[in-house]
């Protein structure tokens, strides 16, 4: 388990504290706990934000699908037309 020291200003750590104790509860540990939720919510969302990033990067750059080899609807479906 890993030690962050970090300075807040002292509204958000007033407000923060309030919300760790309505959802946890006021115990050992419970900081640290509602400390360790909003960091994990914090990554997951900077690694959502990259991977639509990169997503969009792809999009922008196109990629080739191929090319049309026939443009006539008998060479598509291998059939002669009218020869029944």
């Amino acid at each position: 388990m890993g030690t962050i020291t970090i300075s807040v200003d002292d509204d958000t750590e007033k407000r923060f504290r309030e919300a760790a104790k309505k959802k946890l509860g006021v115990g050992k540990g419970y900081l640290g706990r509602a400390t360790t939720e909003a960091l994990e919510i914090w990554v997951r969302k900077q690694s959502q934000e990259e991977i639509a990033r990169d997503a969009l990067a792809l999009l922008e750059t196109g990629y080739q699908i191929g090319r049309h080899l026939s443009t006539e609807r008998k060479d598509l479906y291998d059939r002669a037309t009218g020869s029944y």
